[in-house]
């Protein structure tokens, strides 16, 4: 059981949405609802156990997991020792607090303000997925680490060299890694440990699981409450499987992680690239516009999609298909983070998508009146798992990672 679900932990810490909407940032009057984020260590959680016995609804894992190599790699992940100059973690990107994503940027932002291209993906059940990255470009967990790690506009290590050096320089993490493995800290283990603690990230038993694959006898009558699933909600899933949602996001007999692994082009991409050029002005501050007197990277990048991987003209702007659960905790949505909300998305479809003329006609075909809309917007909000603020808790359960003495 996660402790972080008791009602002990009511007051608000360690929880997901501790994100400032950031409504009206636009105006000198904005005021933030930023909350604090980490006010005390949290609470270490049984990820392990979770990975022996996943939450309801989603399938079993292909390996079983070593729980120091979890411990070793949730220490890691919060370590701003891995960037270059050792002010960027792993956790500064995917939030704990914020869905293991992102809620306040469309993009993030890397090393010295450079941007980065596309919005984060949350981690929540990455274990269960084969093609990584928006555009598919990696497909193993362990070796996936080395492109934000060297990416000059992430965390802009000069080599993989450079990173186990620095970590080795380390006393508490060699020892570490001798203790988890037989070979010590090499670019090999690092790879297992940081995999290690994202594969553990799982989320599942959801309101929907409950209802739908836990055999909720209120909720499945449409009843509401504690153990019951929303009258509404339930619409909203019949309209998800008959307007073809479902094709994407895959829901299977015993389990379901909402999508199919694929890459799919909705239009996103076309419209943003409708709209890559510089702008006239940059927002620095509420209410604070200037004119660029300098060539600042800034979130209007050109974006190919797939067809940067593969090199074909017919999987240009085309994306993996995000899972949709905890989809409530995760905006803003879409590869550019273009869409901030969920009831905008799902009017994004039944607009048509984007307008490119190669989008996948599924997209373009959406039919959803107004009460359509809202019972697809309720049922979403039903993916939420029982175990998010868990995941929390557990993550803030270790130190961030301090600069080196001496360090840049």
């Amino acid at each position: 059981m996660f402790a972080a679900t008791d009602t002990s932990l009511a007051d608000g810490t360690h929880r997901v949405r501790q994100a400032d909407s950031r409504v009206g940032y636009e105006s000198a009057s904005y005021v933030t609802d930023s909350k604090v984020v980490i006010q005390s260590l949290g609470e270490r959680q049984p990820l392990f156990e979770l990975s022996v016995n996943p939450p309801l609804g989603l399938p079993a894992l292909s390996n079983q997991l070593d729980p120091a190599e979890i411990d070793l790699g949730r220490q890691l992940f919060f370590d701003r020792r891995l960037s270059k100059n050792e002010t960027l973690s792993c956790a500064m990107c995917h939030i704990p607090e914020q869905g293991f994503t992102q809620n306040e940027l469309a993009t993030p932002v890397g090393h010295l303000g450079k941007g980065v291209r596309r919005n984060v993906p949350s981690l929540y059940n990455v274990a269960f997925t084969e093609n990584l990255f928006l555009d598919g470009r990696e497909q193993s967990l362990e070796s996936q680490i080395w492109s934000p790690l060297l990416a000059e506009n992430e965390m802009a290590n000069d080599s993989r060299e450079a990173v186990v050096a620095k970590l080795a320089s380390n006393a508490l993490y060699r020892e570490r890694f001798a203790e988890t493995f037989d070979e010590g800290l090499t670019e090999r283990t690092l790879g297992r440990a940081l995999a290690a603690y994202q594969r553990a990230l799982l989320s599942g038993d959801s309101p929907f699981d409950r209802w739908y694959f836990g055999g909720d006898e209120l909720a499945a009558k449409g009843g509401s409450g504690v153990n019951g699933y929303p009258t509404l909600a339930a619409r909203g899933f019949t309209v998800f499987k008959n307007r073809g949602c479902a094709s994407c996001h895959r829901v299977n007999a015993s389990s379901a992680l909402f999508t199919d692994g694929q890459f799919h082009n909705t239009g996103t991409g076309y419209r943003r690239a409708s709209r890559a050029f510089r702008p006239p002005l940059v927002q620095l501050a509420p209410g604070v516009f200037v004119v660029p007197t300098v060539d600042a990277e800034t979130e209007t990048f050109t974006d190919d999609g797939r067809y940067e991987v593969t090199g074909l003209e017919a999987d240009k702007w085309r994306y993996r298909t995000p899972s949709l659960r905890n989809v409530a905790l995760t905006g803003p949505y879409m590869h550019d983070g273009s869409i901030a909300t969920l009831e905008a998305v799902v009017g994004f479809y039944a607009e048509g998508g984007g307008g490119d003329p190669a989008q996948d006609p599924r997209t373009r075909s959406v039919q959803l009146t107004q009460s359509d809309q809202a019972a697809l917007v309720a049922f979403l909000k039903t993916l939420t798992s029982s175990h998010v603020d868990g995941l929390v808790s557990d993550a803030r359960s270790v130190p961030i990672g301090e600069r080196t003495a001496g360090g840049q």
